[in-house]
């Protein structure tokens, strides 16, 4: 594995990336340890500090990725050419489906926000991976005010968090939430009534 590595720096670097992301997922920033994710990666120690720095650094690396991988597939929506109904149809189910498919993003969100985002302030590129989405958000919203069917004057940014949020508590706390109420929320038809819930409430708030 070693000499393997070292002829491929590229795939040591991923190798390293996806035991960093399944670490921090799985036991938190502050419960991961670099051993273990050398481990995970079958590299030598030195090889991760050698291309990605110190822990905190590497922990920052894979918010990045996190990110980026979402962002990704949310240009590949190809909003801009659907009417703003069915953009933002299209918007809710992506966020609802990403978040279920993609637990390991909402737990790192959520150790990051214990650390009261102490390594994203450190980044360079994640605020603007987002701006030409909060761009994108507003074009649909006002081509939506435009066309009548959408109410005026909603600020893009706080139209996403509510996308996101509509979706993201649901599973992020689907264990307790089916335990106190008695419901199998994790069942696929749980999950289908509460995409249609959720974009229900997202369209509801637009409409004039």
């Amino acid at each position: 594995m070693a000499k393997a590595t070292k002829r491929n720096p590229e795939r040591t670097k991923e190798l390293i990336h996806k035991a960093a992301l399944a670490e921090f997922s799985d036991r938190g920033y502050g419960g991961a340890r670099v051993d273990m994710i050398a481990e995970r990666a079958g590299v030598n120690k030195r090889m991760l500090y050698h291309y990605y720095g110190n822990k905190d650094d590497l922990f920052l690396h894979v918010l990045e990725r996190a990110y980026e991988k979402i962002r990704t597939h949310e240009g590949k929506l190809d909003l801009a050419t659907l009417s703003p109904e069915e953009a933002v149809r299209e918007l809710v189910k992506f966020t609802f489906k990403y978040h279920h498919e993609n637990p390991e993003f909402m737990r790192l969100l959520n150790n990051e926000n214990l650390y009261k985002a102490e390594h994203i302030k450190r980044s360079k590129n994640i605020k603007q991976m987002h701006s030409p989405f909060v761009d994108l958000m507003m074009d649909v919203l006002k081509r939506g005010e435009v066309a009548g069917v959408f109410r005026k004057n909603v600020d893009p940014v706080q139209f996403y968090i509510t996308v996101a949020s509509v979706a993201y508590f649901y599973l992020s706390n689907i264990y307790t939430l089916s335990t106190i109420f008695g419901r199998k929320l994790s069942s696929k038809p749980a999950l289908d009534e509460r995409l249609e819930h959720c974009t229900d409430v997202v369209l509801g708030y637009l409409r004039p």
